[in-house]
């Protein structure tokens, strides 16, 4: 084939210009028709043959995958897999739901055995000196498998009350436990006003206690739910994040907690229920929650390493044992100590019979500056390091009494 490209390549113009008038006059004609076949034989019929050898070569080799393998190798291939292969990653990073709800799955399976419903009872005594019974309802968490239960001191000991009513302590709580219409008559253990949490006792064994977690290695972000019993709704579950750490609430009768904030619903009958890490284990206890217009998805626990030392001596003493000074103090900030020719600090406005403090000498009128060598303007301030003692330890403090500073030690007494 490649010799007669060559021949016809090589021919002069002239030549070139006589076939081609001799091809096209061939056509109604005996001696054209006979210039034309020679020319087929020569020259298109060898060119056509090898056009088709070089296809039908070609196309066996690609046809046949080992040989299409050893002449181009498997690039294709393996791009296309590669392009299968992250479009599979970016679907399963991205998309896929599997990983959480197996979370999820797994937690509410884990938790739900160690949650209980709570159903309480009250006295209400009217205006009128008549008395009826109200109820409630709320969530508690099995601590131990032979029936402490810990959950909201709100919830078991109320201190609702208005100009027409009063509640006071339960006169029944019952427990009901998880898979089990059985009501159970549960003891008040102890309840501890200060940090909101109560134990509670039923007499059976068996039971699933809770795993405890650590609170104090929570992140922000991180997964969580919230386990109880929502309008009496049994062992219902809600998900979300940690919202934020270390958050400092203050509650309707002016008591400030530092708290776990959320965005798993928290709603009535939550309260005393569990928040749970991804790991399925307790972090927090329920207990409040914003609501109004506009609030959504702000929900507060109690971190469980704060209560583990409560549970343990609300068990124990029925009661929490704390160091006490024994002053009814007053915050005073820069405007209101300039206003009242004071310093600012802790302005004592109370000092009780044989307490710690008149023991030790404090006075009313007295302003705390300092306790344990740190500088304290409030309550709060003062109380976050008096907890830090035991009862019996002695407490460092400078006050400014009538413009003088004072240094005074008093040993730490036991809260009535």
């Amino acid at each position: 084939m490649e010799n007669n490209e060559n021949q016809s390549e090589n021919q002069n113009p002239t030549q070139k210009q006589n076939t081609f008038e001799t091809t096209y006059k061939t056509v109604s004609g005996f001696e054209e028709q006979k210039a034309k076949l020679g020319f087929g034989k020569t020259v298109v019929l060898p060119f056509f043959c090898g056009v088709v050898g070089t296809a039908v070569v070609i196309g066996t080799c690609f046809g046949i995958p080992q040989i299409r393998e050893k002449i181009v190798g498997n690039q294709t291939v393996a791009n296309t897999e590669s392009a299968t292969t992250s479009g599979n990653n970016l679907n399963t990073n991205l998309v896929s739901l599997a990983n959480y709800s197996d979370t999820g799955v797994g937690v509410a399976n884990k938790v739900r055995p160690s949650i209980v419903g709570i159903k309480v009872e009250y006295v209400v005594n009217s205006l009128f000196n008549t008395s009826q019974t109200a109820t409630a309802s709320g969530s508690g968490i099995i601590i131990s498998e032979d029936g402490y239960i810990l959950t909201n001191n709100h919830i078991v000991n109320s201190s609702s009350s208005s100009s027409f009513y009063e509640l006071g302590k339960a006169s029944k709580v019952t427990i009901t436990l998880y898979n089990d219409e059985t009501e159970y008559e549960a003891k008040i253990v102890g309840t501890d006003e200060q940090t909101d949490l109560a134990v509670l006792k039923i007499e059976k064994t068996g039971l699933t206690a809770a795993e405890l977690g650590d609170s104090d290695s929570i992140q922000v972000g991180e997964f969580s739910m919230a386990v109880g019993n929502p309008l009496g709704l049994n062992n219902s579950v809600t998900a979300g994040i940690i919202s934020a750490v270390d958050r400092k609430v203050t509650d309707s009768d002016g008591k400030t907690f530092t708290l776990i904030q959320t965005d798993a619903a928290i709603n009535s009958g939550n309260s005393g229920g569990a928040l749970v890490n991804s790991k399925g284990q307790v972090i927090g206890v329920n207990t409040l929650k914003l609501q109004g217009t506009g609030v959504e998805g702000m929900g507060f626990a109690i971190p469980i390493n704060a209560t583990k030392d409560i549970t343990a001596q609300l068990i124990q003493y029925s009661k929490v044992k704390r160091p006490y000074i024994g002053i009814t103090g007053i915050d005073l900030d820069q405007k209101t100590a300039e206003y009242n020719k004071l310093v600012v600090g802790i302005y004592i406005k109370e000092v009780e019979d044989f307490s710690a403090a008149q023991k030790g000498g404090l006075k009313v009128g007295d302003v705390i500056i300092e306790a344990d060598g740190t500088k304290v303007t409030t309550m709060d301030e003062l109380n976050k390091i008096k907890n830090s003692h035991k009862i019996g330890d002695e407490l460092k403090l400078k006050v400014n009494r009538n413009g003088q500073e004072k240094e005074i030690v008093i040993t730490l007494a036991e809260q009535p």
